[in-house]
């Protein structure tokens, strides 16, 4: 009787899971490109082009904006900024 049940319990628990794996979650839904072959590669000639392809883990690829000032300015803003921190007592962080 006991190895009778066990029988019974293991073929209930094996139909079940039978049943749960033949249903996919997410639904599987066709693709259907509307891209040609010619216009894909075009996109990637263009992305190459662009610097939008990324290389190892490099996401997201963030574009320095073009600066308008010249290393001249800059290193001037740099001494003003320095001379300023050192008259300051509570500069920085």
């Amino acid at each position: 009787m006991n190895i009778k049940n066990i029988v019974v319990a293991a073929s209930l628990l094996a139909a079940a899971g039978a049943a749960m794996a033949e249903a996919p979650y997410p639904p599987e839904t066709a693709f259907h490109s509307t891209k040609t072959r010619a216009d894909v590669q075009a996109e990637l000639v263009r992305a190459r082009a662009n610097g939008e392809i990324a290389v190892r883990n490099e996401y997201p690829i963030v574009h320095q904006a073009p600066s308008t000032l010249s290393r001249q300015d800059v290193q001037n803003q740099l001494r003003q900024a320095s001379s300023t921190a050192q008259q300051d007592l509570y500069s920085g962080a």
